[in-house]
């Protein structure tokens, strides 16, 4: 065994914060703690977390992460989650490493040799959707995610709903399944309408159809309807899940492992879905070590069903062309064959970061910020 000596985080872009740990033999592990528009307060949470752990055993993950968690007094959300999330995934590769093992076979050995992706496509008309759409299909997807809409107010014409409805049957009719992201900008009234209007289509889920802070909503809604519900992006622990999972509101579980306590919370959170019949599919338009990371997660759970990935979602910067293989040694690891990735062999996350380049790009990374988003009225919208 050995202590933790050093702990580092990198915000490089486009958007991502690292986090890498060194124990006292020189042997490092890498997690991420991405907070989209958040960076400053994650690094500020991350700045009071090293303080504590330095000279912790490595090995004892639960140990720190019951530290962690128990002894801020404050605990949960996003911020204090994401942080915490980059320490426990590093933590885990680190261990692997240090074993030779990839995570899942700590874990417990693997469920499956291969697990299935989807990506995003973006497009407002049918004809942008086809050409994205098309493009996934290169790439070996089968399945994609889209907006279900920009923007819907409180009670807006029906007619807006239509778009959405033409551009699923876009995709469909290429032969792709898709999911359709609310990003919880309808109010009920609106998902109601939404929901009945693309059943006869069978999306492969609706996600977040409306925010999280409304589980009464979600239990209405899960009355009316034979799709597959989806939410979990923005709950964060195994408490946040709870009530979705006792009330029979949700189909399909999405927790984010750089935001929901990394991978230990992650798995725990597949462990109470699995009890309640509902499947994981963990959320991930992050890079390339939260993705590694729910690779892990998706090779040992029972009830995981897809999972997100960004690849091919290209961001031009002044440091260059980024996406989520840039900061890979051997960006193959990630190939799509048929819409799976295959199971990594390596140990740990099973990648190896391009270490000088994270440096190099961190030392001059400024903080991203969330987009904003107005309706017509100039009020403020969700993201």
């Amino acid at each position: 065994m050995a202590k933790i000596k050093k702990i580092e985080y990198f915000r490089v872009k486009p958007r991502w914060l690292f986090v890498k740990i060194t124990d006292e033999n020189g042997k490092y592990g890498w997690g991420e703690g991405t907070l989209e528009g958040h960076t400053n307060a994650v690094e500020g949470a991350l700045d009071e977390i090293i303080a504590r752990i330095i000279g912790y055993e490595a090995d004892d993950i639960e140990h720190i992460w019951q530290t962690i968690w128990r002894l801020g007094f404050y605990r949960g959300g996003p911020v204090f989650m994401s942080a915490l999330s980059g320490i426990d995934i590093a933590l885990w590769d680190l261990k692997g490493r240090n074993l030779g093992l990839p995570i899942y076979q700590l874990l417990g050995g693997k469920v499956r040799n291969k697990v299935q992706v989807y990506c995003w496509i973006g497009g407002d008309r049918p004809s942008d959707v086809e050409t994205a759409a098309k493009a996934r299909i290169a790439q070996g997807l089968k399945c994609v995610k889209m907006n279900a809409t920009e923007d819907v107010n409180w009670l807006d014409s029906p007619s807006v709903l239509d778009a959405t409805v033409e551009r699923l049957k876009t995709v469909k009719s290429l032969g792709l399944d898709a999911g359709l992201d609310f990003h919880g900008r309808l109010h009920k009234p609106m998902a109601k309408q939404l929901a009945k209007l693309l059943e006869p289509h069978r999306p492969l889920f609706i996600e977040e159809p409306l925010l999280c802070e409304h589980p009464e909503g979600y239990k209405q809604l899960a009355g009316l309807t034979t799709i597959p519900i989806a939410t979990g992006e923005r709950l964060y622990t195994r408490w946040d899940v709870k009530q979705f999972l006792e009330k029979a509101t949700v189909d399909i579980l999405q927790p984010d492992i750089a935001h929901a306590g990394g991978i230990s919370e992650t798995r725990r959170i597949a462990a109470m879905a699995e009890a309640y019949d509902v499947a994981i599919a963990p959320h991930c338009p992050l890079g390339p070590l939260a993705f590694a990371a729910s690779l892990q997660i998706a090779l040992n759970t029972p009830n995981f069903v897809i999972q997100e990935m960004s690849l091919g979602m290209h961001y031009n910067t002044e440091a260059g062309d980024i996406d989520l293989t840039t900061y890979l040694k051997d960006p193959s690891v990630f190939d799509i064959e048929e819409g799976y990735v295959k199971a990594p062999t390596g140990p740990g996350l099973g990648i190896e970061i391009d270490e000088d380049l994270v440096r190099k790009i961190a030392a001059e990374t400024e903080p991203w910020k969330c987009k904003e988003f107005y309706g017509p009225d100039g009020s403020i919208r969700e993201w």
